[in-house]
C-alpha cells in the first residue's frame, strides 16, 4: 500500500534538496575562483602596474585603504647627541580611481588625506603644547593633517612609450620595495630669492615597502596589505618656532595596510573623531585640488592664529 506524502514531508525533502545544491555550490566556488585566478609577472608592465595598484590602492575604485604607522621623531644637532622629541602615530586613508587615457590606456591615480600625531615620549598623549628645550619658549603644536595627498595618474606605459618597471626584487616570499623621494624645491614660507641666498625646502623620504609574494602576485587576492618602513630628514617643522636654528629633525616609522579604519590605534581615532572628522573617509575620486604639505598648512594655520596680522619690520641693514 503506497504511503500518501504529507506537505511537511515535502518541505522537508525540498529543504534538504536545497542544502544539498547549496553544499556543491560552495565546494565548486573555489575551484571556479582558482581558475580565473592567475599569477601576476613584475617583468610585464600591465602587472607591475597592477602590484603597485594593489600595494597602494583598496580592493576597488572607490573603496578605501588605510595606513598605518608608528614612530619617533629625533633632533639632529651638530656637537649635541640626537634628542627624542616626540613619538608618533600616523594615518593615511586613501582610494583610487580608474583613469582612461586615450594614448596610453587606462591607469590609475591615488587619493588620500594623511595625519601624524606628535605624542609625548613618556606619557603617549598628544601633545598639545611644547616647550623648545633649545629657547625654553612655550609654542602650540601643529600636527601633520595633510589634504589632500594625491598623486598623478600611473600607467603601463609613459608618454614616450617606455614600459612601467618594478623596480623590487623578490627574496623567496618577500618582495622588497624601496623608494627614496629627494626633496627640494620652493619654500612657500621663504621669499622669492631662494636660489640666491637659500631657504629652500629640502627634506628626503625613504619608504620601504615588503609584499608577501603568494598574496600580492596571485589575483584571487582582490589586494594586498603590505608592511612599510618610513624614514624622513628634513629641516626643523615650522610651528617649533627654531628662528633658523642649525639642525635636523629625523622621523623613524614602521606600519601596515590595515583591513579598515577600525583598526587604527585608539589614540588616532579619538583625535581624528575630536579635531579631524573627515579623515575617517578619503576625498572625492575627482578631487583635483593641490596637495598639502606641512609647509603649506602652517602657512595658513599661523596665518589663521595671528589673525591675518604680520610683526612690523624692524630697522636693520
Amino acid at each position: 500500500m503506497l504511503r500518501t506524502i504529507t506537505d511537511k514531508e515535502r518541505i522537508m525533502r525540498a529543504i534538504k534538496w536545497m542544502m544539498t545544491a547549496a553544499a556543491l555550490a560552495i565546494t565548486a566556488s573555489p575551484a571556479l575562483a582558482a581558475g580565473k585566478a592567475r599569477m601576476l609577472d613584475l617583468d610585464k608592465p600591465e602587472d607591475a602596474l597592477e602590484v603597485a595598484k594593489r600595494a597602494q590602492c583598496g580592493e576597488a575604485d572607490g573603496k578605501p585603504a588605510v595606513y598605518h604607522w608608528s614612530g619617533k621623531f629625533y633632533s639632529r644637532v651638530a656637537g649635541e647627541p640626537d634628542r627624542l622629541l616626540f613619538k608618533g602615530e600616523g594615518m593615511n586613508i586613501r582610494t583610487c580611481v580608474t583613469v582612461d587615457d586615450p594614448k596610453r590606456g587606462k591607469g590609475w591615480r591615488l587619493i588620500s588625506r594623511e595625519i601624524m600625531l606628535y605624542l609625548d615620549p613618556k606619557t603617549g598623549e598628544v601633545v598639545r603644547k611644547w616647550t623648545n628645550p633649545w629657547t625654553n619658549e612655550v609654542v602650540d603644536v601643529m600636527h601633520i593633517a595633510n589634504d589632500p595627498v594625491n598623486q598623478r595618474p600611473q600607467f603601463a606605459y609613459g608618454p614616450d612609450g617606455a614600459p612601467y618597471k618594478f623596480t623590487g626584487r623578490r627574496e623567496g616570499r618577500w618582495i622588497f620595495a624601496p623608494f627614496e623621494a629627494p626633496l627640494f624645491y620652493h619654500n612657500v614660507l621663504g621669499g622669492d630669492y631662494q636660489d640666491y641666498i637659500g631657504g629652500k625646502y629640502h627634506a628626503m623620504e625613504i619608504f620601504d615597502f615588503a609584499y608577501d609574494a603568494e598574496e600580492m602576485l596571485n589575483t584571487k587576492n582582490p589586494t594586498a596589505y603590505p608592511i612599510v618602513s618610513w624614514v624622513r630628514i628634513s629641516d626643523w617643522m615650522p610651528w617649533m618656532k627654531m628662528r633658523g636654528r642649525q639642525g635636523q629633525m629625523v622621523v623613524n616609522a614602521m606600519g601596515n595596510k590595515l583591513k579598515s579604519f577600525d583598526e587604527l590605534p585608539k589614540v588616532l581615532k579619538d583625535e581624528i573623531a575630536l579635531n579631524y572628522p573627515t579623515y575617517t573617509s578619503p576625498p572625492p575620486l575627482d578631487d583635483q585640488r593641490p596637495n598639502e604639505t606641512t609647509w603649506t598648512v602652517f602657512k595658513k594655520w599661523i596665518a589663521e592664529k595671528e589673525g591675518g596680522k604680520k610683526p612690523a619690520p624692524t630697522a636693520g641693514h
